[in-house]
């Protein structure tokens, strides 16, 4: 029997870690943001050796509406986090996703998408 062959290389893709604490998510908030129709993005370029790979939060006021309502939210924002962020964000970088009233539960999942890629091409050009 012939050895088997290695596996393909595999692309190494950033780390996806979440924001911890509260000082994490204002350090973020006081560096810069942008609206977009279905949430708000907030981005920072960390400092050498401050962390490695990417950190994403996610966060809803109760002005998005009730615990159900924001759960909803925040279950869409991770997703589209999940999809995007690893091939459109950058390694050393923090992003938090605002959820907006009304929108972030009911706005289309691909143009939630869009807006996330619009976004971090903004902060990233």
């Amino acid at each position: 029997m012939p050895p088997l062959a290695p596996p393909p290389a595999v692309l190494s893709r950033p780390t996806l870690t979440g924001l911890k604490n509260r000082a994490e998510f204002l350090r973020a908030a006081r560096a810069g943001y942008k609206p977009m129709p279905g949430f708000v993005l907030q981005a920072r370029q960390r400092p050498l050796g401050e962390a490695d790979g990417m950190r994403v939060g996610f966060t809803c006021s109760k002005k998005v509406g009730n615990a159900v309502a924001r759960n909803r939210a925040k279950r869409r924002l991770r997703e589209i986090a999940r999809h995007v962020l690893p091939e459109h964000g950058h390694d050393g970088w923090d992003y938090v996703l605002i959820g907006k009233r009304d929108t972030t539960a009911t706005r289309d999942f691909a143009a939630l998408q869009a807006d996330l890629k619009r976004a971090l091409a903004h902060f990233h050009q």
